[in-house]
């Protein structure tokens, strides 16, 4: 944190501790007689919940605590993060402390509920950062692409339950591996009936052309899900349920073995298969981020495949 900045730490209406500072710092500091006004308890309560937090080493004392001077005097005070706060507001008996903890509970359930919290003001406050997160994720594609950032925004949505999880791409941190090992029986010949009958479908609605679905070459279809399903020395090549699930997706919409419908058929074949092992999550992989995710497959640059195969086993982590 930019310590030339003033903090201000105060308890919002609605029990939530919030303060005002420098937007791009990554946590608070506040001295005990700030911690003591905002929960409305005596300094020498907060000399003594520090003491004891620290004790019970319910956070760290190197990382939680800093002493600085005071502006105009040489006198050094000791100030505590944003963890040592939250810490004394669960162990305080005052009325303001009562009144955060019914606000953490709530923020809690909610996010195990739900699975995911939002804070709006910090979020409007790091919405650069937001749009910075969008960017990286459409670097992958070429100049030309088609997927915009509010496209980009349902790929966001898939990505661990919050878009912070792109700090795996800013670092390269891809997963290389699925984790479902499962033994399962299909056929290519079951893949090819499936997507016959989603050719079926579309034709009664006038979606696709007499061309959707015909292999450019014979075994097409069934060459790439051979090449996905391959194994040497009885070890499978991909090895997990994720990483063939990608796979199947990047080689049919890459490798085009269909004169026309190559990227809905990917698609298709992508949640048919993920389905027939049990493995298809609907309430992340919707319509909308399917579609941005095949269009990502499509247009991105063949050099950056592993990339790319990284990006969906995150999502499908």
């Amino acid at each position: 944190m930019r310590k030339d900045k003033r903090i201000v730490i105060y308890q919002a209406k609605t029990g939530a501790i919030e303060f005002k500072e420098d937007v791009f710092a990554e946590t608070i500091w506040a001295t005990q007689a700030q911690i003591a006004q905002v929960f409305e308890i005596d300094q020498s309560v907060v000399s003594r919940h520090v003491k004891n937090i620290f004790k019970a080493k319910e956070v760290n004392v190197k990382s939680n605590m800093q002493k600085m001077h005071i502006p105009n005097s040489d006198k050094l005070v000791a100030l505590y993060s944003l963890d040592v706060v939250l810490s004394i507001g669960y162990r305080a008996n005052s009325g303001k402390a009562i009144q955060f903890r019914q606000w953490a509970t709530k923020t809690l359930r909610s996010h195990i509920v739900e699975g995911y919290t939002i804070n709006k003001k910090r979020i409007n406050k790091n919405y650069k950062a937001f749009l910075k997160a969008v960017e990286q994720v459409k670097a992958l594609l070429p100049s030309s692409n088609s997927v915009g950032a509010s496209d980009a925004l349902e790929l966001i949505k898939m990505f661990a339950g919050t878009w912070f999880s792109l700090n795996a791409y800013d670092k390269e941190n891809f997963p290389k591996t699925g984790a479902t090992r499962k033994e399962f029986q299909f056929t290519a010949q079951e893949l090819n009936n499936a997507l016959r009958d989603l050719k079926a479908e579309l034709t009664k609605i006038g979606e696709i052309s007499g061309l959707f679905g015909i292999e450019n070459k014979k075994q097409g279809i069934e060459g790439i899900l051979g090449n996905v399903l391959q194994s040497f020395g009885g070890k499978d090549l991909y090895p997990t349920i994720e990483e063939k699930a990608a796979h199947l997706l990047y080689f049919i919409v890459k490798n085009h073995p269909l004169i026309d419908g190559n990227k809905r058929s990917g698609a298709f074949a992508f949640v048919w298969f993920l389905r027939k092992v049990g493995r298809l999550n609907i309430a992340s992989m919707t319509p909308e981020a399917l579609t941005v995710l095949t269009l990502l497959v499509a247009e991105s640059n063949p050099k950056d495949k592993e990339k790319i195969i990284g990006l969906i086993l995150l999502i499908l982590k």
